[in-house]
């Protein structure tokens, strides 16, 4: 059987999925079982809202449970502070580029389940993470973006 692909990850992006599976299988199913047991109770299961919700909600917790589960066991932790070779952009590097307009810009490669757009952080399997893997200080990468292509430089490399 075909193992999944690495889903790398830093520490702290691994300890948000933790979080998130820990609160929704410790707190709220169990929470959501007694709503549903307590709904069962009430007779007519066919009308009964509260009994409805309850375990379309619980499906869903489920759906997620296992989600988070197949994605942690498919994590590879990196800590992006211990890079040895910070000359060039790898796993966790803050990467500034210019385009040919001269407009700088920042970006953060992080694991998938991390991304966060507005806040510069980019997914390591997108576009531009994929055009700046093993990028050095002044070399031109082109990333293949909806529009067409379209050509950076990068400008500076740094890690946490």
């Amino acid at each position: 059987m075909n193992e999944p692909r690495p889903n790398y990850i830093t520490p702290a992006g691994y300890g948000v999925l933790k979080a998130e599976y820990d609160q929704l299988l410790r707190e709220e199913r169990p929470k959501l079982l007694d709503v549903i047991a307590w709904a069962a109770g009430n007779g007519d299961r066919s009308e009964n809202g509260d009994y409805i919700y309850g375990r379309k909600r619980l499906r869903e917790i489920d759906r997620r449970l296992g989600f988070l589960a197949k994605r942690m066991k498919a994590a590879r932790v990196v800590d992006p502070a211990a890079q040895v070779e910070r000359g060039r952009a790898w796993f966790g590097a803050i990467v500034t580029v210019a385009d040919e307009d001269d407009r700088h810009r920042t970006v953060e490669l992080v694991g998938d389940d991390e991304t966060d757009a507005g806040a510069g952080r980019i997914g390591w399997n997108s576009p531009m993470a994929r055009a700046l893997r093993g990028a050095a200080i002044g070399d031109l990468r082109t990333v293949q973006l909806p529009a067409g292509p379209k050509e950076y430089e990068v400008i500076a490399i740094s890690y946490p």
